[in-house]
């Protein structure tokens, strides 16, 4: 995690949360693009799946998630902000591509801003196992088998 050597002004800081809130409960492929306006041009992003730097990469993820997904929308529960940095509590409702059905995925974001204002550092916490393996049909049962299986210690 990128942490700034010195004190962001707070109002610079988190001073476009509530945009970029609003850019990810409303995003839509047609977005990418405008990615820039919220994160800076050498941003980390980290989530179960990718670690990567740079616009063009974030960009890849996002656009593989609407390959990958019908439908997916976030909605962000809560979110505190100190400082440079800011802590978001969401979910991430999708259908896979091709199935009725509706999953929901809980997770949170840690981000780090720099003194524009712009995205640094974006890591996302959700647990893989449990919010995605257990959903998909094959792969699904074998996990909760798993799961009981070391519950039972």
């Amino acid at each position: 995690m990128a942490v700034l050597p010195y004190p962001a002004k707070p109002a610079q800081a988190v001073a476009g949360l509530p945009g970029l809130v609003h850019f990810f409960e409303h995003l839509g492929p047609q977005d990418l693009p405008r990615l820039g306006e919220f994160y800076a041009p050498d941003a980390h992003f980290k989530d179960p799946f990718n670690d990567v730097r740079g616009l063009l990469a974030i960009e890849a993820i996002f656009a593989h998630m609407f390959c990958a997904m019908a439908s997916p929308r976030f909605v962000v529960l809560s979110q505190m902000a100190s400082g440079n940095q800011a802590f978001l509590v969401w979910d991430l409702r999708f259908q896979f591509q091709g199935q009725q059905a509706w999953h929901t995925i809980h997770g949170a974001t840690h981000l780090s801003f720099d003194a524009q204002g712009l995205v640094l550092d974006h890591r996302d916490y959700w647990d893989a196992a449990e919010e995605l393996y257990e959903k998909l049909p094959v792969l699904g049962g074998i996990m909760r088998w798993l799961k009981r299986r070391v519950a039972k210690g």
